[in-house]
């Protein structure tokens, strides 16, 4: 069944328009006729099962059957604090945060970061990176949709309300296990292609970040988060 995000009251038994960017998809692309069904989230909480009712030249109106309050979100939140990088790799870090249920992505820069994003300028790159949450939330099933949230220098990032759970990717020279007491609120700091300068995870050291080292290779950046979320998955399954 086709799965949309939409910006919309939704309420069983209400007849509800169709958003341009959902009606394109849905009814456009996909060619969908009166009588079909699909799953709505406005990513407060939930979703909704709807059907086809009305279709004009440039809109179309669905009627609310019925409400899930399944969220499909895991047993642990995660802030995930990624320094950014350019092209795909930072696409394919969000869509795939998104796809293992990570709860809020705050972006970063560093001493070794490629992108230099002020938020007054570059608002279409931001929303094309929730762009990119959503379309991962319709993907796979998530109805709480995480945020994006505008670039914080790492040294303004370190100095605010954090989780009890702190991780940054870093080489761990006393091979403890950190996930052995790990609450299930956690930050996760993940550096960018060039990894965090010793001064940069010191700073994190100091205020409460310990070293985690997943195996003996070292991670790209977009992947980084893709093995670290996979393994706090199956730490708090």
């Amino acid at each position: 069944m086709p799965r949309f995000y939409i910006e919309a009251d939704l309420t069983v038994d209400k007849t509800v328009e169709l958003t341009e960017t959902v009606f394109h998809h849905w009814v456009k692309v996909l060619r969908a006729q009166v009588g079909e069904t699909a799953t709505l989230f406005n990513g407060q909480g939930g979703e909704y099962h709807v059907e086809l009712v009305e279709i004009a030249k440039k809109s179309a109106a669905v009627q609310v059957l019925q409400f899930n309050p399944s969220n499909r979100t895991p047993h642990f939140t995660t802030l995930l604090g990624q320094v950014m990088s350019k092209g795909d790799r930072m696409d394919y870090a969000i869509q795939k945060a998104v796809e293992l249920g990570v709860s809020e992505i705050q972006l970063l820069t560093s001493e070794r970061c490629e992108m230099r994003l002020k938020y007054d300028r570059d608002q279409k790159k931001l929303d094309h990176w929730q762009g990119i949450a959503i379309a991962a939330c319709e993907q796979c099933g998530l109805n709480i949709v995480p945020k994006v949230l505008p670039p914080l220098s790492l040294e303004k990032w370190l100095e605010s309300d954090l989780p009890t759970t702190k991780l940054v990717l870093a080489p761990n020279k006393d091979e403890v296990d950190v996930l052995a007491d790990a609450d299930p609120h956690v930050a996760l700091l993940i550096g960018p292609e060039g990894g965090l300068s010793e001064a940069e995870i010191s700073a994190a050291n100091e205020k409460g970040f310990v070293n985690w080292c997943i195996g003996e290779r070292v991670l790209r950046t977009e992947t980084a988060p893709v093995v670290a979320l996979s393994i706090l998955n199956y730490k708090f399954i």
